[in-house]
């Protein structure tokens, strides 16, 4: 394997009303939701199916209590919010009273920061049409990860692995790399501690919440490595795992290298190439101590005995990769394999000599810059309240109004996308999933699909007393060069259901 693999993003968005500081946010948030389902979604809305998910399984061996869970870790439960899947074969939805975006399910990071953006131009347009109602509030959406009153909602990867891969090797290897990758996918945070309340500035939204090495929460005693294995696929083929650590990020560059260095490391890791233990002692407290640090100079214990920088552990794992890529290709890399892992060492060299060389793509330096900026004009400290609504500001979804987009219209933040690709990706799906088969069905047949899942879709057909389920548990079939062809010939729903039974 190399970047390549199927994986995706899921983002919960920030909610305010404006002049309600008390309103309720489960409310807005299924006004956003449904506001953009009533507008772009036409005869019936299909619903989501919860019938094969299992939250409560664990990958270390056994399914967690329903008595015992949290109310929050339920996700099989239709508790009748907001949910709708979108004709790019997106899932859009009310979760833990925030509005969320689950990408398709795509096989390269750039399609993951592809999707990822059409999700936030979705989540814009849907505040924009819940705010156009009559006597609508005034509901803004922040792409960040905290409230800074001590809550926090997650920005969470998806990535499909082969079952064989032993669990106690993915958490060995990955933990240290999660523990040091926020020197490169931090979104930045003024304010130090769950709630904020500590003076200055560091790397990741969400550091400060982990609480946990291993665990199966994900909002309590949050754990840096998740063991839910649901893997929405045939289990004894896949495991999908959770990723929750991670930031919400704007810039391209962070979510490309998030999910493509990542998808590199895990790659390594099932094809047991990662001799070189580099385990960290104490992740958690590690885990902070370098978001802590903007200055990059904290030091991190390996178990080995040997202390190394956040940059200088992602650089081991740099070095580890190109050896690996080098090894299993040689020349024969794709290209995208090649662009994470130069633009990997590059943001590495420059963050070790001066992290503001990274500020056209890194969030957490851009938005460090930016602070730095207003607080020498002003003679700001870091107590400053007008800190912290800068921070929130970057985050603010409207143009008009969000710093990032600001940046971005300046010309220093990089984009590795343009307007147009996001924009057909708000409505197409991926041609090489089976987010094709999924999204198509849904534009093309609308009134008929009664439901649809990540693996399956649900047919409620004329003359048939029984909803028809077309299972798709591969992720890679039901693609546009396996059904493409065969949609295109069937006028109708019942045809397209025919000729898959008939073709077994």
């Amino acid at each position: 394997m190399s970047v390549r693999r199927v994986m995706g993003t899921e983002v919960e968005y920030g909610i305010s009303v404006q002049g309600q500081p008390t309103a309720n946010p489960m409310v807005a948030s299924s006004q956003v939701v449904n506001a953009y389902a009533s507008a772009t979604l036409t005869e019936r809305r299909a619903r989501w199916d919860f019938e094969e998910e299992s939250p409560l399984r664990d990958a270390r061996g056994f399914d967690m209590s329903r008595q015992v869970a949290d109310p929050t870790q339920l996700t099989d439960e239709d508790l009748g919010l907001a949910n709708v899947i979108l004709t790019n074969g997106a899932r859009l939805y009310v979760d833990h009273a925030h509005p969320e975006f689950s990408t398709p399910e795509v096989t390269s990071p750039l399609d993951v920061v592809r999707f990822d953006k059409a999700g936030e131009q979705v989540m814009l347009d849907a505040a924009r049409l819940a705010r156009a109602l009559p006597q609508a509030p005034g509901i803004v959406l922040y792409k960040n990860n905290t409230d800074n009153k001590g809550a926090s909602y997650g920005a969470h990867e998806n990535y499909l692995m082969r079952r064989s891969t032993p669990f106690g090797e993915i958490v060995q290897h990955l933990t240290p790399f999660f523990v040091s990758r926020q020197v490169v996918t931090g979104a930045g945070r003024v304010g130090i501690g769950q709630d904020g309340r500590a003076n200055g500035f560091q790397l990741s939204q969400r550091a400060d919440f982990f609480e946990v090495e291993v665990g199966l929460e994900t909002t309590l005693k949050r754990p840096i490595i998740n063991t839910r294995d649901e893997p929405h696929a045939d289990p004894e083929t896949y495991r999908r795992l959770h990723v929750i650590l991670g930031d919400a990020n704007l810039a391209e560059v962070s979510t490309y290298l998030k999910v493509g260095t990542t998808s590199l490391v895990l790659a390594m890791i099932e094809a047991r190439f990662l001799t070189r233990d580099l385990a960290v002692d104490g992740p958690v407290a590690a885990l902070r101590a370098v978001s802590h640090d903007p200055g990059l100079q904290t030091l991190i214990t390996l178990k080995d005995g040997r202390r190394l920088t956040g940059v200088q552990l992602q650089m081991e794992y740099l070095e580890l990769a190109r050896k690996y890529v080098e090894d299993r290709y040689g020349t024969d890399a794709d290209a995208q394999t090649v662009d994470v892992l130069d633009r990997w060492e590059s943001v590495l060299t420059r963050l070790e000599t001066d992290p503001m060389q990274c500020a056209g793509e890194l969030d957490w330096v851009a938005k460090l810059k930016l602070l730095q900026q207003y607080r020498d004009r002003d003679g700001l400290d870091w107590d400053d309240a007008k800190l912290h609504l800068i921070d929130l500001q970057y985050a603010d979804l409207r143009p008009e109004k969000g710093l990032y987009h600001r940046l971005v219209r300046a010309g220093r933040i990089e984009r590795l996308l343009d307007d147009e690709a996001v924009e057909r990706a708000m409505h197409e799906p991926p041609a090489d999933t089976r987010a094709y088969f999924r999204g198509t069905c849904l534009e093309r047949y609308p009134a008929e699909v009664a439901a649809a899942s990540w693996d399956s879709v649900i047919f409620d057909l004329p003359g048939r007393e029984s909803l028809q389920r077309v299972p798709t548990m591969d992720p890679l079939r039901g693609t546009k060069a396996h059904v493409g062809d065969l949609i295109d010939r069937c006028d109708t729903a019942s045809a397209l259901v025919a000729a898959l039974t008939s073709n077994g």
